[in-house]
């Protein structure tokens, strides 16, 4: 999944486990940015009575390199708090909670929003309310409009939301762990005229994360919030229109039980979780590293550049699909050196690999979700492939809610980029087919196994009831 669980130790930590990473240009003003940041994965709607929330103990923090050092220039950091206004009941509410200060409501959180630069904090909002998790109809009839209250204007023009959103992110879980199978990709030893795996017939892709919800920090500002000096980015061809974008939690550095099963914690915040590009940590870094990853700034991410110029799963797929990937097997024999992928996932896409396009700030390598401001939306005939789909405004250029980034990557890891910087190289016909088969087609931006997304902020659907959990 995209970083849902991705590292052991921040596996068992799940308010401070970024989940997701979204950035683009806004679609209701295109002077704005939107930034999506997920939190607390894999949420089952009717986990009650304690229903989930962000961590009031947890920093969280939205950073943003504007100059291609791959360290923060301006950051968004999130703080929560937390009220029991009836400490006598066991109930998450005592009735319906009709508005955000309704007294039915009996555990609610807050947060305060602190914009950081090189000028020094300035604070943005505090005491802002969080709409409650999405009970079920008795309890949360009107849960739109609870959710419209928690839009908050922010004092340079734009908006902030925190709370319960439907999960937005797709994958077959169950079959990309099983070794990497892809259950509709098992057609192509058909396709291709070649030797069944011995596998048997497989079933259509399975949505893994169906019906759950994950808790959203989104905030829409102004470009030039965020944009080096200051300007208004409308040169997509200037490194200078180019942003890094990355998410961070944070804990303080001791924390003491106390008696009454109560603690507090003190000390300098360090960092427990971090997210840029999806699928990283995920699937490129070994094991032993994931939680180190964890911890890294995004300007000491050359460290792990092996694991990106030869990936585990690119290795992987020759084996799991005999004769299907025939050029990427005699590849792999060699020194495999992926610089397509270092490029998309550490660099950014310099001028002239892309006709037309270019996401990078410099050579910095550095895991950071790299957005070209100066792109405009794509409003007719967005694809959820992005730019290996022909549409520039979308992954690896920032990414949208829903852009398929599962089956961009492996299509990238598949050897389909690899011409990119290796024109030698032909790519397999399989790679360009390479599919969880979740999606329709590559202009299915709404049918994709989760509640609708929103046209506007804060763009991920209205998360599930507890009542009405959908079926698997």
């Amino acid at each position: 999944m995209s970083s849902h669980r991705e590292a052991p130790e921040i596996s068992k930590d799940p308010v401070a486990d970024s989940t997701d990473l979204y950035a683009f240009t806004s679609y209701g003003n295109p002077a704005n940015v939107t930034i999506i940041a997920n939190y607390v994965p894999l949420q089952a709607p009717d986990g009650g009575p304690n229903f989930y929330e962000f961590g009031d103990d947890v920093l969280y923090e939205i950073k943003i390199d504007n100059n291609g050092d791959g360290q923060a220039d301006v950051t968004y950091q999130f703080t929560f708090a937390t009220q029991v206004t009836n400490p006598n009941t066991f109930l998450y509410n005592t009735g319906p909670i009709l508005s955000l200060t309704d007294q039915n409501w009996n555990r609610r959180q807050t947060f305060t929003v602190v914009r950081v630069d090189d000028k020094g904090k300035q604070t943005l909002g505090t005491n802002l309310a969080c709409p409650p998790c999405n009970i079920g109809p008795l309890s949360t009839p009107n849960y739109e409009s609870l959710v419209t209250s928690a839009i908050h204007d922010l004092p340079n023009g734009g908006s902030v939301f925190a709370g319960q959103r439907a999960e937005g992110f797709y994958v077959d879980l169950g079959a990309i762990f099983d070794l990497g199978i892809l259950r509709p990709f098992q057609q192509l030893h058909t396709t291709f005229g070649l030797q069944n795996t011995g596998l048997g017939a497989m079933a259509a892709g399975v949505n893994s994360t169906k019906g759950v919800n994950v808790h959203s920090i989104a905030i829409e500002v102004p470009k030039t919030d965020v944009s080096k000096g200051g300007a208004a980015p409308t040169d997509a061809s200037s490194p200078a229109s180019v942003i890094g974008v990355w998410t961070t939690a944070s804990r303080q550095k001791a924390r003491v039980l106390k008696a009454g099963g109560t603690d507090v914690a003190s000390g300098p915040y360090v960092q427990v979780s971090r997210l840029g590009n999806p699928l990283v940590n995920e699937v490129v870094v070994p094991m032993a590293k994931k939680d180190y990853w964890n911890s890294q700034e995004p300007a000491n991410d050359k460290q792990f550049t092996p694991a990106v110029l030869n990936p585990e799963l690119a290795q992987l797929l020759p084996v799991l699909y005999p004769g299907v990937f025939p050029n990427l097997e005699a590849y792999n024999k060699g020194t495999p050196k992926r610089d397509d992928l270092v490029a998309i996932f550490h660099t950014g896409l310099p001028a002239g690999v892309v006709a037309g396009f270019q996401n990078s700030m410099g050579t910095v390598q550095a895991d950071m979700l790299r957005l070209n401001l100066a792109v405009p939306v794509t409003k007719q005939g967005a694809s959820n492939l992005g730019l290996i789909g022909k549409d520039p405004a979308g992954f690896p250029n920032g990414r949208r809610v829903f852009d398929d980034v599962t089956t961009i990557e492996l299509r990238a890891l598949a050897g389909a980029t690899l011409p990119l910087v290796d024109p030698s190289f032909t790519p397999d016909a399989a790679a360009g087919q390479i599919t969880p088969g979740l999606t329709t087609g590559p202009t299915d931006t709404t049918a994709m196994g989760t509640e609708n997304y929103l046209l506007g902020f804060p763009y991920l659907g209205t998360p599930y009831s507890g009542f009405a959990v959908p079926a698997a």
